[in-house]
């Protein structure tokens, strides 16, 4: 210990403080980070979301009514097809009428 250690303790205390802050700011930085990104993620929420569901949509197009009522009428069509399918061994005459069904959509 020197004698400007005992005259100036705040000199010989400077590098021990400069480590402690320098700790301290290194271990609040990634926090402050993951705060701003928090931040910014509430702010632009909406902003976010509706890109998102433009993308799906480019992706996967909401089909219109009439897509999905002749969805609808071919699962229809073939569920009668099998029905008669079934009925083909049993009740050919109400298998007849089952795909006559069918055939008219």
């Amino acid at each position: 210990m020197s004698f400007l250690n005992i005259a100036f303790p705040v000199a010989s205390a400077l590098p021990v403080s400069q480590l402690a802050i320098s700790t301290v700011i290194g271990s609040a930085r990634p926090l402050l980070g993951l705060g701003i990104l928090a931040t910014m993620l509430i702010v632009f929420k909406p902003l976010l979301v509706g890109m998102l569901r433009a993308a799906l949509l480019v992706i996967n197009p909401k089909k219109t009514r009439e897509e999905k009522t002749a969805g609808r009428n071919l699962r229809n069509m073939l569920a009668i097809r099998r029905i008669a399918n079934d009925l083909d061994g049993t009740s050919p005459n109400m298998a007849a009428e089952l795909r006559a069904l069918a055939a008219r959509g």
